[in-house]
């Protein structure tokens, strides 16, 4: 009886260890995490009318060329967003390298307030030194709070300045939702460091602008310090999702998982933002959820556009009695997949147009209409210019018509 009784004992000692490890995450992006969204409910019990499952506290698919949102959950929640705050750091950068302050080889020194941040970080030291381009790796590819903070304190001087560039960015791309705290999203301290599913969605658009930041978000593996320090990417889906261009993972115990992942098929750019995810894998299912439902429901094509329905403008007092339209650009636009043999096109023109007309002056318009809604709409304009007809070539016109009875010389 008493070996039973201590093998019982021993057994619920052991099961007790194991719970309590269980407790615990450890991620790449942080130190230990409590997961803190144990019950969280998907959206598609909560809302029937969404065409899937989300597993998170809110989430956003957008059409990075348009802006265009193709679904939302909970879309303007304020929320913890972790190291996603890293894509401002990253899009403040790119800026800069584009305009020329700073270049990807220029040596940057590490200060004491870099070398000190927690969580996730490639363990800079005071007085190391490191390229732009080594620590926008750091940053993109291993979520290094050292090196998102030392880029930033060397683009603006320090990490306040920083982080008010950050705020003031977030304000002129309309992110009416976002205020931050710092360049890494780390929140332990902070109450106030917020933003939401949309907000990131603009902002990540706006980084995927810069063809150089796929440099860094499309790399699963990279090194530091000539091989002795190893970066591996945190976005799993760089790996495993066919087309995937980035962007950016984050994890605390106030944000739960998430993650906001950009990906490209056939010249359709889509990115997926998914925020309090009670777990990592949750957070990647539902990108891909995400994702796949937005490549399988929408396509980007160029318009046909049926010229034969263009006709010459007349031309009042004008060298010439005629202008011929024409549509300069014929851009590609986002429609629903079935959609685009149902489009209607309707062209408007002026009916007539008064002397001078210069070169590629509006003389009206063609729609492209779906059932009543406008798809797209192109300025019609003047394929060249009509000077006005002067007195001279007035009389000389008339004298021309008096002898020959042609009404044009």
């Amino acid at each position: 009886m008493k070996k039973c009784f201590s093998l019982f004992l021993s057994t619920i000692f052991i099961f007790q260890i194991l719970i309590t490890a269980n407790a615990k995450t450890v991620t790449k992006e942080n130190e230990e995490v409590t997961p803190v969204f144990n019950s969280v409910a998907t959206a598609k019990q909560k809302n029937e009318n969404l065409p899937v499952e989300i597993k998170a506290k809110s989430a956003v698919l957008m059409e990075v060329s348009t802006g265009e949102i193709l679904l939302g959950y909970n879309k303007d929640e304020k929320l913890y967003p972790a190291s996603v705050t890293k894509i401002m750091t990253m899009l403040l950068t790119m800026e800069a390298i584009k305009d020329g302050r700073i270049s990807l080889t220029d040596v940057v020194v590490c200060s004491e307030n870099a070398a000190k941040k927690g969580g996730s970080q490639i363990w800079l030291e005071v007085g190391e030194e490191m390229t732009v381009n080594e620590l926008l790796k750091a940053t993109a590819i291993g979520s290094a709070n050292d090196a998102a903070t030392l880029l930033g304190e060397y683009i603006a001087g320090d990490e306040k300045a920083f982080v008010d560039l950050m705020n003031k960015r977030a304000k002129e791309l309309k992110m009416n939702n976002t205020h931050f705290d710092n360049a890494t999203g780390l929140d332990d301290t902070s109450e106030t460091h917020l933003t939401t599913a949309y907000d990131i969605a603009i902002m990540s658009a706006e980084l995927m602008k810069h063809d150089l930041i796929q440099d860094y978000t499309t790399v699963w593996m990279d090194s530091l310090r000539n091989g002795e320090t190893e970066l591996v990417n945190t976005n799993k889906l760089v790996r495993f999702y066919n087309g995937t261009t980035g962007i950016k993972t984050g994890t605390t115990a106030k944000a739960g998982c998430c993650v906001s992942a950009s990906a490209m098929r056939d010249n359709l750019h889509l990115v997926a933002v998914v925020m309090g995810s009670a777990n990592s894998n949750e957070r990647f299912e539902t990108a891909k959820t995400l994702l796949n439902w937005g490549f399988s429901n929408y396509e980007k094509k160029t318009l046909e556009i049926d010229g034969s329905a263009f006709k010459d403008v007349s031309v009042i007092g004008g060298e010439s009695n005629k202008v011929t339209p024409y549509v300069k650009e014929n851009t590609e636009v986002l429609i629903k997949k079935g959609d685009f043999e149902k489009l209607e096109q309707t062209v408007n023109l002026t009916e007539n147009v008064e002397a001078p007309v210069i070169e590629n002056q509006k003389i009206g318009s063609v729609r492209f209409t779906l059932a009543g809604e406008t798809v797209a709409e192109y300025p019609l304009l003047a394929e060249n210019e009509v000077k006005r007809l002067t007195f001279y070539k007035s009389f000389l016109r008339m004298m021309h018509f008096l002898s020959c009875g042609e009404t044009n010389i």
